[in-house]
């Protein structure tokens, strides 16, 4: 076998001001494990962390370093929502679904903290300072308002309120919004400090985790399963695939390759803003989003201002990807026209056919637990829980998230232009104000 090549760093702002970095060894020779787990971010972490509390013993398999992809270079936004709005899931199923699927959000949501609190991750800084979304036109804000007003009344879920156009200057610093709805649930959070910090407390649990080890081969042998890496095999009676939109890295996880659309996001980061204009924009440090449907969405990160969206298409970072987005950013915000821009970067967000995440079985020795279609802290990190109850032959009620099989995508091979062509026809909708 030969060694695998290193990914390159991300030159994110969240690399820059990471904390302590666990030290985690590379896997070689042969080892046998209960459990073994494909993937070091939030997901295969906390499910080695919940196998471990079932008294399973578990590794955790991480093709590059933790916090590579997804959960170590996303916005760090916490939230319990799911892209469906829990009123349509009523309407297209029913009232216990909905209710259960928004109480999976609130459930996901505590776990953060009670990660936090649990492994000691101050660095992670994480901040329960709600959410808000911003309505960029009034026909969203009507629905806004529709949505707020079904929350109340059907589900008694009363942390949402509507603010006015005043009301969202005063909160923002920016006249771009008509009207907003304010969540008081969730919060923000630094990523990447957030998962070394978790996989810092499974290493003192004496939980294994190894980096630079990608599964090159994943097959049924006997009465389990055999994991390949460069430099090394793992046996074990089951595998759970937690790789999420990086799942076409190897041959191995080609199971769930083409249930998920790889959707890129952007994002840039400002120099501190102290004393300088825009200082006092986003006073309240939550997190917002616009409502259109090329969503942007913005934060505070210490005394910089963070802006990120969609349309960031192809393998690579785009600098005409990170131009719309200054371009966008200094729209809504006049004063941050000749403020520099010291971090650009990118990731992958694993979209699905139905838009929400599924966890299940592919056969009896595999389990997966893949798509957050771009709201994935909270969720994802709480994930473990259900997967090591599904790995030790329990049924949790999980809502829709286990209520089918993923779906293969259609046409995966032109996944990427069509992803494009969808694009386009969303912002042209959004430019008209539809």
């Amino acid at each position: 076998m030969t060694a695998h090549p290193p990914f390159p760093d991300i030159n994110s702002l969240w690399q820059e001001t990471a904390g302590a970095r666990p030290i985690f060894g590379g896997l070689s020779g042969d080892h046998r494990y209960d459990v073994a787990i494909i993937g070091g971010g939030y997901t295969g972490l906390s499910t080695a962390r919940y196998l471990a509390r079932r008294g399973l013993s578990a590794v955790v398999l991480e093709a590059s370093r933790i916090g590579w992809g997804a959960s170590g270079r996303n916005g760090g936004v916490v939230s319990g929502k799911f892209r469906v709005a829990f009123s349509e899931i009523a309407g297209r199923f029913d009232i216990d679904t909905a209710r259960r699927m928004h109480d999976l959000g609130i459930e996901a949501i505590d776990h953060v903290g009670e990660l936090v609190e649990d492994y000691g991750i101050t660095s992670a800084d994480y901040r329960s300072t709600g959410s808000l979304r911003c309505a960029h036109n009034a026909v969203s804000l009507e629905s806004l308002k529709k949505e707020v007003d079904w929350l109340h009344q059907a589900l008694g879920d009363r942390a949402c309120s509507i603010l006015s156009a005043q009301e969202m200057e005063t909160e923002t610093g920016s006249r771009d919004f008509v009207g907003g709805m304010l969540n008081t649930h969730g919060g923000i959070i630094h990523p990447l400090n957030f998962v070394l910090g978790i996989a810092a407390g499974l290493k003192a649990a004496g939980i294994a985790v190894f980096e630079s080890a990608p599964v090159i081969s994943l097959r049924r042998e006997g009465s389990g399963v055999l994991l390949e890496t460069p430099d090394g095999t793992i046996t074990a009676r089951q595998a759970v695939i937690a790789t999420n939109s990086y799942s076409d890295l190897t041959a191995a996880t080609a199971a769930v390759r083409n249930t998920i659309i790889p959707f890129r996001s952007a994002m840039i980061a400002t120099e501190p803003l102290s004393g300088k204009a825009g200082s006092t924009l986003l006073a309240h440090d939550r997190s917002y989003t616009e409502t259109r449907r090329m969503m942007r969405w913005f934060r505070k990160a210490g005394d910089r201002l963070l802006y990120g969206g969609r349309g960031a298409f192809g393998k690579k970072d785009s600098a005409s990807a990170f131009a719309a987005l200054h371009k966008a950013m200094v729209r809504q915000f006049p004063e941050l026209g000749q403020t520099a821009v010291t971090h650009r970067w990118s990731g992958l967000v694993a979209m699905t056919m139905d838009s929400i995440p599924h966890v299940g079985r592919l056969d009896e020795r595999v389990v997966y637990a893949v798509g957050y279609n771009g709201t994935g802290v909270a969720l994802a990190s709480s994930m473990g829980k259900h997967v090591a109850a599904i790995v030790t032959g329990e049924s949790p009620n999980l809502g829709l998230l286990t209520s089918e099989r993923l779906k293969a995508v259609p046409f995966y091979p032109i996944r990427e232009p069509a992803v494009r062509l969808v694009a386009g026809w969303y912002q042209f909708l959004d430019a008209i104000g539809r």
